[in-house]
Order: structure tokens, then sequence, then C-alpha cells
């Protein structure tokens, strides 16, 4: 059965930016789609969301997408699932510490099984852009491009978080996304 997953991040809910959009156009080609609330989405923990992430359904044919803090929950889920899904997406994901930050987020591993997260997906991309305003920029997606040994990085030019209300990116479609999607 042909489905998504999409993983928000910090502060986000399913009416966020891109989402709607994305689900629409997801369901319009007969994808079941999928995105869980996650719990206290203020201040996101792997303790809290992993969980709820490892609940949804993964399948030879799932498509899994992580926006921001999503971005590490998408490997955290491919580190611990017991399938290879079709493909995964990390829209302005990160792994490591972001910007002025003194201790890393409570949603990010102190180490990634980057060989396990390999063998759980058939393509992976890394879209980043080089002005991200928390840090998840493209220093950030080959980092996790160069851990993971395959894959794709996408480096858009002057699209910070690619949706935030804090800097005031709308972010309401996302075109470009929907094309690199194996849909």
């Amino acid at each position: 059965m042909k489905n998504a997953v999409i993983l928000h991040g910090t502060s986000e809910t399913k009416d966020s930016f891109w989402f709607p959009w994305l689900i629409a156009e997801l369901e319009k080609r007969d994808y079941k789609v999928s995105l869980p609330a996650l719990p206290d989405a203020d201040h996101p923990t792997l303790e809290n969301w992993l969980p709820e992430a490892l609940k949804e359904e993964y399948n030879e044919e799932t498509i899994v997408i992580g926006h921001s803090a999503g971005g590490p929950l998408v490997l955290s889920v491919l580190e611990n699932i017991g399938v290879k899904v079709k493909q995964a997406v990390l829209v302005a994901g990160y792994v490591r510490m972001k910007g002025k930050e003194t201790k890393p987020d409570a949603i990010l591993q102190e180490n990634y099984d980057w060989k396990k997260i390999a063998e759980h997906v058939d393509d992976i991309i890394f879209l980043n852009s080089d002005n991200d305003p928390w840090g998840c920029n493209d220093v950030e997606g080959r980092f996790m491009l160069d851990q993971i040994g395959k894959g794709k990085l996408i480096i858009m030019k002057n699209e910070g978080h690619m949706g935030s209300d804090s800097f005031n990116q709308p972010y309401k479609q996302f075109p470009f996304l929907f094309k690199l999607l194996a849909v």
C-alpha cells in the first residue's frame, strides 16, 4: 500500500506551512497520508516523539518526510524499523547542535547507526538551504550525506528554513519538494 508519513518539527502542527498542501497532493495520487501530532511540540524529546512515530505504518512503498526537528526523527525511525522504505526526505534537517546552541536538542541521538539507517531506505534526500536561520543549512546536509554514504543533497539558495513563523516564511505550497518525491 502506498503511504506517506510526514513528521513535523518543533512548534509545528498538521496545519503548519506546506503540510496541508502536500497531504492533498499525495492523496490525489492515492497515497494514505499520516501526519501524527507529536506530543509537546514546543519541547520535543526523542523519548516522547520516537514511540509515536514508530506507531505509523512503514513498508516498501512508504515515503517518510521530516521538516526541521522531524528530520533527525526520520533518521531515528529508519534506525529502528525492521523494513526498508521507498524514500526519506529531510527538509531543513540536522543531527548536530544548531547555530549558537551549547547543548544538543533533546530530539537528537548521541550517535546514529548510519549503516542501519542506510539499509532501511532505498532513496534518501537531504534538502537544506544555504541561509537557514537556525543552522539547519547546507553544511548540516553535507554532514548527513557524508555519514550515510548514499542519497542526494539538494541545496536551496536563500530559502531559509522552508517554513517558519519566526522568520515570516509562510511556505504554504512546496512544489519543488513534491517533484522530488518518488510518487
